[in-house]
């Protein structure tokens, strides 16, 4: 199962992309055998200030077809990481070639997106800027990888 991650905002070169970049190479390599990944990031950008709406235009024309689009929302399920790994692994077992986690600007993901979702996952009550969400959600699809394979990364 491929896994896309579509967000609203580029990355610059600094520690957040190089912590992304660095746990979906990992997520990469360890998901491989489990059916799991690549990962691949979509960004996308409204140049034209429309907002929630224009950017949620923006990442619908990103998302692949027929994936399961996953929103990062606080007010989302919030699931341990065994349980996040256990979501994934039945998207997979399910037979979905795509699953699409979408984060969204400053101002969040517009109402009609999240609607849409067939999903949606939340880091916790607090509010995380979106480039911190990226890494976090990095590192928990790492942390399933290494779950589902039986690897010592997660210690619980």
């Amino acid at each position: 199962m491929r896994v896309q991650i579509c967000a609203v905002g580029r990355m610059r070169s600094g520690p957040e992309r190089l912590l992304t970049d660095d746990y979906l190479d990992r997520f990469g390599k360890t998901g491989r055998s489990l059916g799991l990944g690549p990962a691949a990031i979509h960004e996308v950008e409204d140049r034209k200030g429309g907002g929630m709406e224009a950017e949620a235009g923006l990442l619908s024309r990103v998302l692949p077809a027929g994936a399961l689009v996953c929103v990062l929302d606080e007010r989302g399920s919030v699931l341990s990481s065994p349980e996040f790994a256990a979501q994934l692994a039945g998207w997979r077992d399910a037979g979905r070639q795509d699953v699409a986690f979408v984060i969204g600007g400053a101002d969040g993901i517009a109402p009609s997106l999240r609607a849409g979702a067939g999903f949606a996952l939340s880091f916790g009550r607090m509010v995380w800027p979106h480039m911190l969400v990226r890494v976090m959600l990095a590192e928990q699809l790492y942390r399933a990888a290494t779950i589902l394979s039986g690897g010592p990364y997660h210690r619980a």
